[in-house]
């Protein structure tokens, strides 16, 4: 057959006159035994279709009836293929046209309707054909088997994803009454029995979910909603008429009524799933009064059918979740209609229902539900509770609701329930009889009808506290676990007494005490087994008995067993029971006849609880079934604790009930005691506990032996699971070597399947729990026995089993298999070869042993010996055998194989045909389609496969699979236009149609593998993908055109780029996908940005970004797509859906955040942000809308704070529409807790008023900065001139316009700060103070939800703590509203009324009180945070927190505080100096410096304070008397820990040493650092450095003159080590920061007060001195390191001389060296250094002392002059050496003026000469250099000055040296001519040597 469909693929039309034949041949293949057969010839066929017309024409009818044979009894592979040919043939049919060879008269096309029929036929009736099934109808037997229906089920799949989704968006009203008639009661045969009814509505929703959930895009979904909603209302108009019309038909009306049920179940299921895909989408669909969504489901909640109400509630469910916002609006109506209607039984169930779902949707809603909701619930479910015995009508359902409310409200968490707990104690008390007495009067005295109004009461009340204890386990404290416990004793008395209960009343008991029995073991199983020791004999018999003794007759072993198999080996047992696509339907197959699997109305308490993984609805099993799954799980527990010398009589008692049974009876009671003893073992396991003595385990052993030969495969499978855990539980490795000895003699002697397969897979199981046993021997025996297994070909099963187990050890023996490997590779391949295809399980297992050796191989598999070359090749080779095989499970194993092996030797797979066999399956035209795909299993592979790939070769990968497409092979053609949009886009477009979860989370990730490694490089392909995703679902009308000039611009830029084809011309790539890929196209574009900051600044750099695009036009740049970036952040942020608009104005942040200052090229001044203006704040405003839901809101005010922050906008008028919204949602808080809409949960609203808060923060601290800077540079202004005028105008207006705008508010916006900060700060409270919290909560926070609140709090408190301490700087403290007494918050804002009795406070309190509460609030929150700010603090917060303490100390008022308080000031010194040695970050370290200045100023003040105050008290009293202030006080010492002047130093010199750890006195008299070379400090140290510094320098003054003395040593010793380890040459002769830092703080020092005070004195004196010999003696050490820098040692040699006493510097030996050095300076050949040499002299020379100053005159003044003159000769090359001659002329004029009168004459006399022989003619002039004229000009100003001066002097030289009187003539002739521009370069000279002046200040 196989072959056959490859003949006819290559034939095509060729093949026509063999057509028939082939039908023929494959027709009776069709309904082969063999299910392989079946699958090729289904193969065949569908291949034979595409050109045998008559398939799907004359035959048709012959050809659907073979379907439906061929689907009897098949399997699931069988249903695919035959599925997929029926749904294709059908599709054919309807719509092939009518061509000119075929319009012979035997060609007949079909409508929709009789293809549909031909369907349904099979659906109804199953394949027994028109005619014979009226025979059946008469015998009344039904003739449907499941296995048909299931296929046919895929078939209508298959058909409608063939006509694709445009044809089923055009038909689909048709096409839903047609899916809906299935299940109405038109055809009563097909839904006699309820597991009928089921099984049919399962298959029906299927159809529903596959068609409409995978294949329409949103629009299209919304219709579907649409109609649907109409069909229900027609079926309501239907069942209302029925209700109402009681007359004689009422027999009829109640048929009409149950007919209805299933239709209205179906259509409510899918109607719910359909609005839970679309979440906020659907808003505009329940909007629309039309359609009426809500009215029709609510009303269906009345419907007489139990399962419609229970549906209804759960669609209400699902639009709870999709649109959070109805949740309280729903529960509201609810329960409204709960109290209204409590009289009528169905409106009890129904509402209660309702409200129990949407209880469970609620923790689905991140944004909650109003608090006093749980209140209102709690108080409905005790009035039903309380009138239940009042109406015996309705007893039944009203104890049903109460219970079933108390249940699901324990959903809403600890929080909610705490606040009811107490009732609800007391109802679980009252329930249950007190004692044994009252429980037989109760036996006694009911009926029937009263025990089942108790039973299903006391099952509620134990489901509710099964609830209580899962969800709320934070109340479970030991008083409330007593409370609970009384009743259990009675609660197992009743389940004993159950069964004589129902003897005396009867059958119709039996349900509600199965319901009772479950209830109970659920609740037992969730309480620790130490709460009912009293009761565990008693409940362990009922176990037993329900074990052993089952009421029904069902093998469940498809629901218990899987469990406690191992996934991995439940391969082994066939598709069925893995993940498939048809899970849902396939299910009913699997348990048995009698069963089609769970459905809701089994088990109403179902429906609050959350749905199983993969599942879109509840389904629990029938109480008969569901009893016994609890029972087994029960007894896995009880087990685990009974006494061991009680285990054996309980597993005697098992054993014996499995012997006593006979036949299928036998089987299932076996199943259920392994399934229980399994359970038990894994507890044991968990909890390391030991089985017991040996009679336990030798009928643990016997128990476990039976199972494994059982005829049941999935019973052997988990007996052997059971034995390997087993043998964990005894871990007595003797043991494990008995049973592992037991299976060889078996598997040696047995020769039929059952025990050697069993034994087979024991083997495998025992080595997964001991982890490999140690031996060789034993691991050759298995090996051996297993080989011989593998090979008997008269049984797959074994073969398949035997290899199976081989894999298990394989991966499990680790090294020591290695010696096996090349034997068990060649005897995989030799089967893989030999075994025939059709026996795939033994495929798959080969595969699965392929894959453990290759991981066994692990890396060696990259080697190049022989050998592994060889192994290397039989791997690929077994893959590539693989691939081809029919099977895709098998297919998937190769993949995964291959993929296994690309990771351990990536170099030998062939990367491009791994890639297009991936692509292939993944993007295969039918797979497009949608389910008629291949398995899910191998689609989860091949994307696993690829998301490995794309980590190492992302672009290869995407290359290779373009070239797929290139080469246009005709079997392939994918429906997306992978040449357009690549691999990724193929990708995106599947993730949108994938409906399994796991499957997208695997693209998702590809995806961003892909976008990390490629979206730099393929930037505008990535944005146009993320485009072309977010634009297909934008309404074209919502988008607001982008300026027209800009989209030229930009379509100029990208004509580049391949992509531009315009797209509306062409089929959209994406059609409507939906909003979870948009979302995800969203945070892409957020990834490439961050992409690209990482790439560099040309993409943030716009000016950069067109030049090297100019030079090479394939670079493409993010800053060019800016227009794109903010029209994708605009189309999100519009979008219907709120998480989309989440992810919108999150784009539109970053955006904001990145570009907001990037400059506009063209318009000098602007930022290119400017014109995208009206974008922004369109994106913004409907975020602002009332209805809007709070995160949104929320997430906008940050959108709206960055925006106005970022200063894009100047203009007032266009700041204010973003503006006005902020303005508004402050109105919004203003209003106070009272105007909040009940929809959400209170802590939304603290949510939303602190995001406004935050936001007004961020642009008050804005504003303010701004204004900072502009006063900054407004004083540079004034130094620069008016050059600076214009730019500096524009700075002042935007700041002045942001400070107005906040201005108007900020009387409000610091009171509602201050009242944020105080409930911050009480929040933060330890737990322990908990009782002093206030009782009704904070000022934006309720006390029931302070939980939910803390983390907005934390989200925003540290900018509204900073913009508060702004404001209050602002105030100084001084303002205080007149009202603060009782602000207009509903609580006082001061933090002292937090502790205060209202009787002790005083009424109105000082200013200066509430400013100190002010001032301790903030700081208090700030040290709090500081202390000990969390590793995973934001860098934000702490620097907002440092700055906030800046603008505090920044008022006199607060720095009296601190300065004070001296405690206050160490504490924080503390916190700020573990806090710079846990932050590495610059930024935090220099803003904790500055804070530390700050408070080093204030203790200064304080002191400065105190001396003056006492000065003036004791003016007249002797000076002796004065008290010493300052630290230190008379004696000096300093104490550790109260000292502030030691806190400073301590942290300094954590800076300082964490920079230069040379200067640590410990390191360096380690080698490490003593050869050290200078280091070159970075940017940020230099900084770090010079802030300690200056704080150093200060430290003295706040000591007394004894404390000064005793840190002055420490300070000057790290001054001068800074000193000496930064003094480095720079090249341009600029002074390193930190060497000015230290020259500054040393000058600083050195002239401080204490230098001259007598009491310290001589100290300092000797001290200094001692320092200036250090720093002389650095010159010394660094003779042999020739980079020391000379002038800044001079300069410091300098600031000694010049700024201490002159006793100091004059003591003869220091002052000798000094000349010394300035000598050997003097000499020095580098002109800048000598330049630098003669300022520093000249500054010497003039020192008012002449003690100090003239020994250096002496000494230095010839050598200068005799420089100068000796320059006559040697005219100045460049311009340093012209500064040179400058300079000391400069210092010889100076000289001049300070001489006695009677030398002076000789030094003008020396002057003069000089100064003229610079002087050039007039013909010179013209031909000189520049130097040399700059040099003439600067003489003959000099010569201008000093002639007036000194006229006598400069007379009697011009008469002695004529020659030099004609020079200076001409000299000044020329210059009067050029007098004009001379003047100008006057002007500019003097500018020159100022701005040198300037650099030495620190002089």
């Amino acid at each position: 057959m196989l072959s056959l469909q490859n003949i006819l693929n290559g034939l095509g039309a060729a093949a026509v006159p063999c057509h028939r034949d082939i039908y023929k041949a494959a027709r009776s293949c069709l309904t082969d035994r063999s299910m392989a057969v079946r699958c090729a010839a289904a193969k065949c066929l569908l291949e034979l279709q595409n050109e045998a017309v008559f398939m799907w024409s004359t035959d048709l009818d012959s050809v659907v009836t073979l379907c439906f044979k061929s689907f009897e009894g098949s399997s699931y592979d069988v249903r695919l293929a035959v599925s997929k040919l029926l749904g294709t043939v059908l599709a054919r049919a309807l719509t092939s046209k009518q061509t000119t060879a075929s319009s012979r008269h035997n060609f007949r096309r079909i409508s929709l309707e009789e293809a549909m029929q031909l369907l349904g036929t099979g659906f109804l009736r199953g394949s027994c054909g028109f005619l014979r099934a009226s025979g059946d109808i008469l015998k009344g037997t039904s003739s449907v088997s499941r296995d048909v229906r299931v296929g046919v089920t895929q078939a209508y799949v298959v058909f409608v994803s063939t006509l694709g989704a445009q044809w089923l968006e055009r038909n689909f009203s048709a096409f839903l009454s047609h899916i809906l008639y299935l299940v109405s009661q038109s055809h009563p045969k097909a839904i006699q029995s309820q597991m009928d009814a089921i099984g049919c509505r399962r298959c029906v929703s299927f159809i529903l979910r596959a068609t409409v959930g995978g294949l329409l895009g949103e629009k299209a979904q919304i219709a579907a909603a649409k109609e649907i909603c109409q069909a229900i209302w027609k079926l309501k108009k239907v069942v209302d008429a029925a209700v109402s019309d009681s007359n004689l038909e009422t027999r009829i009306s109640t048929a009409d009524v149950t007919a209805s049920q299933h239709v209205l179940v179906c259509a409510l299921q899918e109607l719910g799933s359909l609005i839970h895909g679309l979440g906020t989408t659907a808003a505009p669909l329940l909007q629309d009064s039309t359609t009426g969504v809500l009215e029709a489901v609510i009303s269906v909640i009345l419907h007489p059918s139990i399962s419609v109400r229970l549906t209804a509630a759960w669609c209400l469910r699902c639009i709870a979740v999709a649109l959070p916002s109805y949740v309280s609006l729903l529960l509201d109506r609810c329960i409204e209609r709960l109290s209204t209607l409590k009289s009528s039984p169905e409106a009890v169930t129904g509402y209660s229902f309702a409200v129990a779902a949407l209880l469970g949707a609620v923790k689905h809603c991140p944004l909650g539900i109003p608090h006093g909701k749980g209140k209102v619930i709690m108080t409905v479910a005790e009035d039903l509770l309380c009138s239940a015995s009042q109406n015996s009508r309705i007893s039944l359902q009203r104890t049903q609701a109460g219970w079933l409310l108390i249940a699901a409200l324990m959903r809403l968490g600890p929080a909610v329930v705490q606040h009811s707990l107490p009732r609800m104690l007391l109802l679980w008390k009252v329930i249950f009889p007190s004692s044994p007495k009252d429980l037989e009067t109760e036996k006694t005295r009911g009926d029937s009808f009263t025990w089942q109004v108790t039973l299903e009461g006391r099952a509620g009340a134990l489901c509710a506290i099964k609830s209580f204890v899962s969800h709320c386990a934070g109340l479970l404290t030991d008083e409330v676990v007593q409370r609970l416990l009384p009743p259990l004793p009675s609660a197992v008395d009743l389940l004993t007494q159950l069964s004589s209960i129902n003897k005396s009343h009867g059958n119709s008991l039996k349900t509600p005490s199965t319901v009772y029995r479950h209830k109970l073991y659920e609740l037992l199983a969730v309480l620790p087994p130490k709460t009912y020791e009293g009761s565990f004999w008693a409940v362990l018999k009922e176990l037993v008995a329900d074990l052993t003794v089952p009421d029904s007759q069902i093998d469940t072993s498809t629901f218990l067993l899987p469990p406690l198999c191992h996934e991995n080996d439940l391969l082994l047992l066939g598709p069925l029971l893995q993940e498939t696509d048809h899970r849902f339907i396939e299910e009913q197959l699997l348990l048995g006849n009698s069963i089609a699997g769970g459905s809701l109305e089994y088990d109403p308490y179902s429906i609050y609880e959350e749905v199983a993984k993969g599942d879109s609805v509840p389904k629990p099993l029938p109480p008969v079934l569901s009893v016994i799954s609890a029972a087994t799980r029960l007894f896995g527990v009880m087990f685990s604790h009974v006494a061991e010398s009680h285990r054996l009589q309980v597993l005697e008692q098992l054993l014996n009930s499995i012997k006593q049974t006979k036949g299928s009876r036998q089987q299932i009671v076996q199943l259920n005691v392994v399934s229980a003893f399994s359970t038990s073992l894994k507890h044991l396991a968990n909890c390391k506990g030991s089985l017991g003595p040996e009679e336990v385990r030798r009928s643990a052993l016997t128990l476990v032996m039976g199972a494994l030969e059982s005829s049941n495969p999935l019973l052997r499978c988990a007996a052997a699971e059971c034995l390997a855990r087993l043998a964990q539980v005894v871990s007595d490795s003797a043991f494990t070597a008995g049973l592992a000895q037991v299976s060889f003699d078996k598997l040696k002697s047995a020769r039929d399947v059952v025990s050697r397969t069993g034994h087979s897979l024991a083997l495998g199981c025992l080595y997964r729990y001991l982890g490999g046993i140690g031996s060789t021997q034993h691991l050759n025996a298995c090996v051996g026995i297993l080989y011989t297994l593998s090979q008997d070909s008269t049984s797959p099963d074994v073969q398949a089993w035997a290899l199976h187990s081989l894999s298990l050890i394989v991966d499990l023996a680790g090294p020591l298999y290695h010696v096996h490997v090349e034997p068990t590779l060649s005897l995989i391949l030799m089967l893989l070869l030999t075994v025939p295809p059709a026996y795939v399980e033994v495929h798959q297992s080969l595969g699965r042993c392929l894959n453990a050796l290759i991981t066994t191989l692990g890396p060696e598999l990259q080697g190049s010996s022989t050998t592994v070359s060889a192994l290397r090749t039989s791997c690929l080779l077994g893959c590539a055998v693989m691939q081809d095989n029919p099977d895709c499970l098998v297919q998937a194993q190769a993949i995964s194989c291959l993929q296994q092996l690309h990771m351990f030797a990536p170099r030998h797979v062939n990367l491009s045909s791994l890639v297009s066999c991936l692509c292939e399956i993944l993007l295969d035209n039918s797979v497009l389609v949608n389910l008629c795909s291949s398995y899910l299993l191998l689609r989860r592979a091949v994307v696993a496969c690829l998301r490995q790939l794309v980590q190492r070769e992302a672009a290869e990968v995407s290359e290779y699979a373009v070239a797929l497409v290139k080469e246009n092979r005709e079997d392939f053609t994918p429906d997306v236009n992978i040449r357009e949009i690549g691999l990724e886009g193929a990708l995106l477009s599947l993730l949108d149609k994938e409906l399994d979860q796991r499957l997208c989370q695997d693209i998702k990730e590809t995806l961003t593998h892909m976008l990390t490694s490629m979206a730099v490089e393929k930037l505008s392909f990535w944005l146009k993908l993320c485009k072309d995703v977010l634009a297909a679902s934008a309404d074209f009308n919502t988008v607001v055109s982008i300026d027209t000039t800009q989209e030229e611009e930009t379509a100029k830029v990208d004509d580049a780029s391949i992509l531009t084809s315009d797209s509306d011309e062409r089929f959209h790539p994406f059609s409507n996908p939906r909003w979870s890929t948009r979302v995800f196209a969203a945070e892409c574009v957020c990834k490439i940005i961050s992409q690209c900051e990482n790439a560099g600044s040309a993409h943030f750099d716009i000016t950069l970004a067109q030049e090297r695009k100019q030079r090479d036009s394939r670079d493409d740049f993010l800053v060019l797509h800016l227009a794109d970036l903010i029209r994708m952040a605009f189309m999100a942020a519009t979008d219907h859906s709120d998480q989309l608009r989440l992810s919108g104005l999150q784009t539109l942040q970053i955006v904001v955040r990145k570009f907001a200052a990037v400059p506009e090229p063209e318009f000098p001044g602007h930022v290119i942000l400017e014109q995208y203006q009206a974008n922004v704040g369109a994106a913004l405003r409907p975020a602002f809308a009332p209805e809007t839901p709070p995160d949104v809101t929320a997430k906008a005010c940050q959108v709206c704070s960055a925006w106005i922050a970022s200063g894009v906008v100047s203009d007032l008028n266009d700041l204010r529409r973003v503006h006005q919204l902020l303005v508004s949602s402050l109105l919004k808080v203003q209003a106070g807790k009272e105007a909040q809409s009940q929809q959400y949960n209170e802590s939304t609203s603290t949510m939303e008023i602190l995001a406004v808060l935050k936001a007004w923060a961020e642009v008050y601290i804005v504003a303010v900065e701004k204004q900072k800077n502009r006063s900054d540079a407004h004083n540079h202004c004034f130094k620069i001139g008016n050059s600076a005028e214009e730019n500096y105008r524009d700075i002042t207006s935007s700041a002045s316009v942001l400070l107005d705008l906040v201005q108007a508010d900020l009387g409000t916006l610091s009171r509602l700060w201050l009242a944020a900060l105080q409930d911050f700060a009480l929040l933060t409270l330890p737990s322990e103070y908990a009782s002093q919290l206030p009782a009704e909560g904070g000022t934006f926070y309720t006390a029931e939800t302070i939980e939910n609140a803390r983390p907005h709090y934390y989200n925003s408190w540290a900018l509204i703590l900073y913009a508060t301490a702004l404001w209050l700087a602002s105030t100084g403290f001084i303002v205080v509203d007149p009202d603060e007494g009782v602000t207009n918050l509903s609580r006082p804002v001061t933090p002292t009324t937090m502790c205060q009795d209202s009787s002790t406070r005083p009424l109105v309190k000082s200013p200066e009180d509430v400013n100190t509460d002010r001032f301790h609030l903030i700081l208090g929150i700030s040290v709090e945070f500081l202390c000990s700010p969390r590793s995973d603090a934001a860098m934000e917060n702490i620097i907002a927190c440092l700055r906030a303490l800046q603008a505090l100390f920044d008022v006199p008022w607060t720095r009296s505080k601190i300065g004070g308080d001296q405690d206050l000031g160490v504490e924080l010194l503390n916190v700020l100096h573990r806090l710079i040695l846990t932050r590495e970050s610059p930024d935090i370290q220099l803003a904790a410096l500055e804070v530390v200045q700050l408070i080093l100023f204030a203790a200064q003040e304080h002191v400065k304070e105190k001396r003056r105050s006492a000065e003036v008290d004791d003016g007249a009293a002797e000076k002796e008397t004065l008290p010493e202030f300052g630290e230190g006080k008379d004696t000096g010492g300093l104490v550790p820990g109260k000292s502030l002047v030691f806190a400073t130093l301590e942290l300094c010199v954590c800076i300082l040493v964490r920079q230069l750890p040379q200067l640590n006195p410990k390191l360096t008299c380690s080698p490490a650092v003593q050869s050290g070379k200078h280091l070159l400090l970075s940017e940020d140290g230099s900084r770090l450095v010079a802030a300690a510094l200056v704080i150093l320098s200060d430290v003295p003054a706040i000591c007394s003159p004894e404390g000064s003395i005793s840190v002055l040593p420490t300070i000057l010793y790290l001054i001068i080590g800074v000193l000496k380890e930064t003094a480095v040459k720079l090249q341009d002769g600029q002074l390193p920061l930190a060497v000015a830092a230290s020259l500054q703080a040393l000058k600083g020092l050195l002239s401080s007060p204490m230098a001259r005070a007598e009491k310290s004195r001589t100290a300092w004196t000797d001290l200094l001195r001692s320092a200036l010999v250090t720093v002389l003696d650095c010159w010394d050490q660094d003779e042999l390191l020739q980079e020391c820098d000379e002038v800044s040692l001079l300069t410091a040699i300098t600031v000694f001389i010049m700024s201490t006493s002159p006793e100091v510097t004059t003591i003869e030996c220091l002052q000798k060296h000094c000349i010394e050095k300035f000598k050997i300076t003097l000499d020095s050949k580098d002109p800048l250094v000598q330049c630098k040499c003669y300022q520093l002299l000249h500054s010497i020379f003039q020192h008012p002392n002449r003690t100090v100053s003239y020994p250096y005159i002496h000494s230095l003044a010839p050598s200068i002059v005799g420089k100068l003159q000796e320059t006559e000769k040697a005219k100045p090359e460049n311009a340093a050496e012209l500064q040179v001659i400058q300079e000391g002329i400069k210092v010889v004029t100076a000289l001049t003026a300070t001489a006695e009168e009677e030398h002076r004459a000789h030094l003008v006399a020396g002057l003069l000469p000089i100064l003229i022989s610079f002087l050039l003619d007039e013909n010179a002039l013209v031909s000189a250099t520049n130097s040399a004229k700059s040099l003439h000009e600067f003489a003959l100003q000099n010569l201008m000055q000093i002639g007036p001066q000194y006229s006598s002097v400069f007379k009697k030289l011009m008469a002695a040296s004529p020659t030099m009187k004609a020079r200076l003539e001409s000299a000044v002739k020329g210059n009067q001519e050029s007098i004009k521009a001379k003047t100008a370069k006057h002007a500019k000279n003097p500018g020159k040597s100022s701005s040198i002046q300037l650099k030495t200040n620190f002089l």
